[in-house]
């Protein structure tokens, strides 16, 4: 039985893996994978199938809340022309100040939105700025890099690091101290490189008109809506430590008072027309909700793994060969340039659970099982290495792929000229990581 789920979920892998060349959507295959390996469960005599499932299907729903609030408020932000007041007033050509711009820009607004959002929004402010395409591929790639790094060292600034957090693995302030330099390095050292690359001057004007706001959408009313939306994204993690509730709960409060905001504003509005105006009730509808079923698969695959005890056997068998947390992650985050990475952060998670003091003293090893317990620099480690080598493959995270898509960056192009560059970031942020972790206990 283990063997046969095993083998689909290698193919299911393999299949998302080759996402972009089988053109199958990969929701599509995370769910009949689900489906095929908890049936494969239940029909080896599992007696405990039932409430196993409802376990794994509730810690599930958590994350998929808590995304479908964030994500609906960014679109929220996105359809008011919220973003726009960040983009407009970028107005810099020289080549070197608009690289490092971008990307600061970008490091910090993927900490409070997603690193694909954050994308997409940097992308096409990329198309106002640039006019040549092969240019404008190294700023974009920059924009990835930029993207996955930012969304490493903040509890909601990357799906990975959402589910850490709400599973208790990480809490905000300890995982921020702890990678937020490690973190800058990673985006510091590729963007210093390539700074020497793209040499001196000014870049090539895109002759394109500014971006307007939406109609009956007033500058008042975007900047309320962004104000709100990211003073709502910020307050979550705040309301967890001030009540002691899940995430998702924090995410369910905003994103009622941000559909209450939005109503009162609309409905003050007599002299727009309905199908002009933005409620939350529209704008749910463009949610990504493909990705929604794809880490609903994926993540309930993971628990019928987990509940067979396969997981548990695979940490036993890395803890007796490997015994080294930076080698472990490490190569994590080097798979996660080829995989998705949420399906390794699952697995992680279900392999090795949080360590208590209790089990830290029983254990021969108490230094190597101090590393798993909340906090501990496995977790913190696995965060960084899952979301910063994805930047090492232009198909290794979602905002990667969400580039490549919108500006039709060749693979080949960015392993000849990025994936070294991303690579020594990746590199450098882990030496910053043990530094820290040798001088300081971080």
């Amino acid at each position: 039985m283990i063997v046969s789920m095993l083998l689909l979920f290698a193919v299911g892998y393999a299949f998302i893996a080759l996402e972009h060349k089988t053109r199958v959507n990969k929701a599509a295959v995370a769910l009949v994978m689900c489906a095929a390996v908890w049936t494969l469960y239940a029909l080896a005599g599992g007696g405990d199938t039932a409430p196993k499932l409802l376990g794994s299907l509730g810690d599930t729903c958590e994350i998929l809340v808590f995304l479908i609030g964030a994500m609906t408020i960014v679109e929220l932000i996105d359809v008011h022309g919220g973003f726009n007041v960040i983009t407009d007033r970028i107005r810099t050509r020289d080549k070197r100040r608009l690289l490092w711009l971008l990307a600061t820009i970008t490091f910090f607004m993927s900490a409070v939105l997603d690193n694909m959002t954050t994308t997409i929004v940097m992308v096409m402010l990329l198309r106002r700025l640039v006019a040549e395409q092969r240019e404008r591929w190294i700023f974009a790639s920059i924009v990835v890099i930029a993207a996955n790094s930012g969304g490493a060292w903040s509890p909601i600034g990357d799906v990975t690091t959402i589910m850490l957090w709400m599973r208790g693995n990480i809490s905000s302030l300890p995982l921020m101290e702890s990678l937020f330099v490690p973190c800058a390095v990673s985006t510091v050292v590729p963007v210093a490189l390539a700074a020497r690359t793209i040499g001196r001057g000014e870049v090539s004007h895109a002759r394109t008109a500014a971006a307007t706001l939406p109609p009956g959408v007033g500058q008042r009313m975007s900047r309320a809506i962004l104000v709100a939306g990211t003073a709502g994204l910020l307050f979550v993690p705040v309301f967890k430590e001030l009540t002691g509730l899940p995430p998702y709960m924090g995410m369910i409060l905003v994103l009622g008072a941000l559909w209450l905001l939005t109503e009162i504003l609309y409905d003050r509005r007599d002299d727009l027309e309905e199908e002009s105006q933005n409620r939350v009730a529209k704008v749910i509808r463009r949610i990504d909700m493909p990705t929604i079923l794809f880490f609903l698969g994926i993540l309930m695959t993971v628990g019928a793994l987990q509940s067979t005890g396969l997981l548990d056997r695979a940490a036993a068998w890395l803890d007796a060969t490997v015994h080294e947390v930076f080698t472990i992650t490490g190569v994590i985050g080097l798979l996660s340039s080829v995989v998705d990475n949420v399906p390794l952060v699952a697995a992680c998670m279900g392999m090795y659970p949080v360590a208590d003091a209790a089990a830290v003293a029983a254990s021969a090893d108490a230094a190597f099982a101090a590393s798993f317990v909340r906090d501990g620099v496995f977790w913190h480690l696995l965060a960084y290495c899952a979301g910063v080598g994805g930047s090492l493959l232009i198909i290794g995270s979602a905002s990667g792929v969400v580039a490549m898509g919108l500006e039709k960056i060749e693979f080949v192009w960015y392993l000849k000229r990025i994936s070294l560059l991303a690579l020594l970031g990746y590199a450098a942020g882990i030496v910053v990581i043990l530094a820290e972790h040798l001088l300081f206990g971080l």
